[in-house]
């Protein structure tokens, strides 16, 4: 079992930043993928990033790419989300959430994350 907390959310003006970090309680954390989700109001829940167990390989969804980075600290157990140039458009809840289906390879199948953060709302608004 993997328990996993999100902190970092907040209001912040389009263009701004935010850094949410995702804590979890176990030490093998470390084998884990690492996944960021979102759900806006009335919308599916959409992946926006993940990371690998070794923070070799990343994934980025369409709409974040060069805006937002995906990292993880395995010695604290921490993940995080580094969002820049926000948009009123990623106003959501984001969750972060664990998968080792894959080995510790990151998963784009949201089927796939097994441990799940309660999520922390972001909101982008001027």
């Amino acid at each position: 079992q993997v328990s996993l907390v999100e902190s970092g959310g907040g209001s912040v003006q389009p263009g701004g930043s935010l850094r949410l970090s995702c804590e979890a309680s176990r030490r093998t954390f470390t084998s884990w993928a690492l996944g960021w989700f979102r759900q806006a109001p009335g919308r599916k829940r959409e992946l926006v990033a993940t990371i690998s167990w070794s923070s070799n390989s990343r994934y980025f969804a369409d709409f974040v790419k060069g805006r937002f980075t995906i990292s993880r600290d395995n010695a604290k157990n921490t993940g995080y989300l580094q969002m820049n140039s926000l948009k009123p458009e990623d106003t959501a809840v984001y969750y972060c959430a664990a998968t080792q289906r894959r080995g510790g390879s990151f998963s784009e199948i949201e089927n796939e994350y097994d441990y799940w953060g309660p999520g922390t709302q972001v909101t982008v608004s001027s």
